[in-house]
């Protein structure tokens, strides 16, 4: 199983740069205390740091309401993961613990300022694809029984059956969510100007160090650019 991003992605989105953490073997079971406080915490500095309005004039906010607006995606309508996370926090709404590891990549984005997220690699059907979308492929949202469809031309993760997630990084699919009985894991942390391929490697390795600290297992750590576009997950059977 591999992570590829196409061609015509780069074509797009030159500055684009993906930091992969691979986790094998992983215990997402219950909740930890440390965790939980280190999240509470960054949510906090971003309060006392921020407010909604100042939010939107980030350059690293702002790359991503460009990039939906490439697409078609208004950002009014259509906000990417780390904005919509910006806004939970600053409109005082709490962070719902789902698993330790959606605590991690929460955190990380949090703390980063970039979206990141990611699936169970045991419920994924084939390879992993940043792609445009074709606009016939199915979606299910995450938490949803109900059929979708992309628009075409939207930036997607897809696998050889259906959407993972739509509109980039806006909504996540119910195939692949992760959950305490998870095992093995793809997260993604997605980078566009102005952040570059050291902070990408900086977060990463920040993010494969949190997973290894306190979910365990075997961890590895990868960025994919327009020179190296894809990292094998999961190997072959």
């Amino acid at each position: 199983m591999k992570l590829t991003i196409d061609q015509n992605i780069f074509e797009a989105f030159p500055s684009l740069r993906l930091g992969v953490v691979v986790a094998k073997g992983v215990d997402n079971v219950g909740e930890n205390t440390e965790l939980t406080s280190l999240l509470s915490a960054q949510c906090k500095s971003i309060r006392d740091e921020y407010d909604l309005e100042a939010v939107k004039e980030e350059p690293k906010i702002n790359s991503w309401r460009e990039a939906y607006r490439s697409f078609g995606a208004k950002p009014k309508k259509y906000s990417s993961s780390v904005e919509s996370l910006y806004r939970m926090v600053l409109e005082g709404r709490n962070i719902r613990h789902i698993s330790k590891l959606v605590d991690l990549y929460n955190l990380i984005s949090l703390k980063h300022m970039v979206p990141v997220g990611g699936d169970d690699t045991d419920k994924v059907d084939g390879d992993i694809v940043l792609q445009f979308a074709q606009g016939d492929e199915n979606f299910i949202r995450l938490n949803s029984s109900e059929i979708d469809h992309p628009k075409e031309g939207e930036v997607v993760y897809a696998d050889d059956k259906e959407i993972l997630c739509r509109r980039w990084n806006w909504r996540e699919c119910d195939k692949s969510k992760m959950t305490e009985e998870t095992k093995n894991v793809a997260l993604v942390v997605e980078g566009l100007s102005p952040i570059t391929k050291e902070d990408i490697q900086t977060i990463v390795d920040e993010l494969a160090q949190l997973v290894t600290q306190f979910c365990g297992g075997e961890v590895s750590a990868h960025i994919l650019d327009v020179n190296s576009d894809e990292v094998i997950i999961k190997e072959s059977i």
